[in-house]
């Protein structure tokens, strides 16, 4: 189900169903909300302020919003700083130019954030239920991403159906689903498919330690894999860079 197309997502009298879209600024899940609205649905894009040192990735979800005309996004401002632990919360710092082998190595990286897509699905769960919707979409990638725990398919699958049992919308007959259309792509193909409806990878930034205005640093794990999937798409990067 998490990678199958979805198709009739309109209840009985002919509106849209909502679902709720997990949009940080990158071209993830970016290409996850394109996915959601090209197939009919509703979009309530949900970001999250969480002292991120990349929080220009705000900005550019915003830019995603207002290029795919999405009328309901709200942004949640929570502090992850206070628990530190990851060089994205702290002032650990990002490593850079790391080889795709190293990045893709057993060792979780430091860039990791401590349950960061628990405490983000928990919201978007609780904004679901508040809306009256069964469908959470995230792009979590299990193929080219830099090994995090909470991007495998088996992570998914247990918050879903935790999602339904703790939930007052799913123990009364609602099935929650977690949508991960990107769970099985390689970068390559999520960029392939964002193409396909023309959209301006322009507007996402990737990275982990851009610039005070914004530009992206080159030589972070994120930059290299959204380079590498840029280049083996066959694709010129949009990215301003200021390596």
């Amino acid at each position: 189900m998490h990678n199958s197309v979805l198709k009739n997502n309109t209840n009985q009298s002919g509106i849209e169903k909502k679902a709720v879209v997990l949009l940080s600024g990158g071209l993830d899940s970016a290409t996850t909300a394109i996915l959601a609205k090209s197939n009919g649905f509703e979009i309530h894009a949900i970001s999250f302020a969480y002292g991120q040192r990349h929080s220009v990735e705000l900005e550019a979800a915003k830019r995603v919003v207002d290029f795919l005309g999405i009328k309901h996004h709200i942004v949640v401002p929570i502090d992850l700083r206070i628990f530190g632990g990851s060089a994205l919360t702290s002032n650990i710092e990002v490593p850079k130019d790391r080889t795709t082998d190293e990045m893709i190595a057993k060792e979780i990286p430091i860039t990791y954030v401590p349950a960061r897509n628990t405490i983000f699905l928990s919201f978007a769960l609780a904004y679901a239920e508040i809306l009256g919707s069964a469908d959470i979409f995230i792009g979590v990638n299990a193929l080219d991403y830099s090994g995090y725990p909470d991007c495998r398919l088996e992570f998914i699958n247990a918050f879903e159906k935790m999602a339904n049992l703790a939930t007052k919308a799913g123990v009364e007959g609602l099935h929650i689903k977690i949508h991960t259309p990107l769970i099985n792509l390689t970068k390559a193909e999520i960029i392939t498919r964002g193409m396909e409806f023309k959209f301006d990878y322009g507007l996402t930034i990737s990275c982990y330690d851009p610039s005070e205005n914004g530009l992206a640093c080159g030589h972070c794990d994120s930059c290299i894999l959204r380079q590498k999937g840029f280049k083996e798409g066959g694709f010129s990067d949009p990215t301003k860079y200021y390596n």
